[in-house]
């Protein structure tokens, strides 16, 4: 098994460190780790050290001795997920699976026939809930970098994301629309990839038509239409495979 996550501001680059605070109380009271024991520290930015555990003091106070700091280069192609609002906490849970799959960034999008809205200091409750889930997730991953939850888009914003992208995907399961699989798109093998993923009631006719007009085609993932809330999670494993992230 790997070692366990704990995520700093800043990795420092000394050969001895205290963690202390929310992740050192984790580290000594939930995670229950003792001298000897094996940890990595992050700033979730691709910074990192691997660590020992030389000392345990009360209940949230770890002593670390570390090993050379790292510096974890950005993986290429780069894969944004642009991820329509869903119902509930089903947000979260996209967030959380894609991040546990492999994406780099996520862009929160209020599309037109999205139910939830985000508007004022609920919006902002729930992007910081998104970023704490991309944290958390990453940390129980295993990952030392955490995917980017940008702040919430608008469909023009979108279609800018889309025109500056080396590969641009808008995940569109009705067949009579004449919508490719995407297991067989010809994928770049460096650059940004964006993949928008639409609400339950489908992309609107008018953002598909914005979507096209900035680059993007439409694609399906298979003979079954996902929830929005797995689709992006789905999507990213497909490329990740196909453009040999996952190997």
């Amino acid at each position: 098994m790997t070692a366990p996550v704990f995520v700093v501001e800043q990795v420092p680059d000394v050969r001895q460190f205290l963690l202390d605070g929310p992740e050192g109380r984790h580290a000594v009271s939930v995670k229950r780790l003792r001298v000897g024991e094996a940890v990595v520290l992050t700033d979730g930015a691709g910074r990192w050290a691997e660590g020992e555990v030389v000392g345990v003091e009360g209940k949230d106070q770890l002593t670390l001795r570390l090993g050379a700091l790292v510096e974890e280069a950005p993986e290429s192609p780069r894969i944004t997920v642009v991820q329509a609002l869903p119902k509930g906490d089903r947000g979260e849970l996209a967030v959380e699976t894609m991040t546990e799959t492999g994406v780099d960034a996520i862009v929160p999008w209020a599309a037109s026939r999205c139910i939830t809205q985000w508007r004022g200091d609920r919006g902002l409750k729930a992007l910081a809930k998104w970023r704490a889930t991309a944290r958390e997730a990453g940390k129980q991953s295993r990952r030392v970098r955490f995917p980017e939850v940008a702040d919430a888009a608008t469909s023009k914003q979108v279609a800018a994301l889309l025109a500056d992208a080396d590969f641009a995907a808008v995940l569109h399961e009705d067949r009579d629309y004449g919508s490719a699989a995407l297991a067989t798109a010809e994928l770049p093998s460096s650059g940004e990839i964006v993949l928008v993923v639409g609400p339950e009631g489908g992309v609107s006719p008018e953002e598909l038509a914005l979507f096209e007009e900035a680059g993007a085609k439409a694609y399906r993932l298979g003979a079954s239409v996902l929830r929005t809330s797995t689709a992006g999670t789905a999507a990213t494993a497909l490329l990740l495979g196909r453009t040999g992230r996952w190997s």
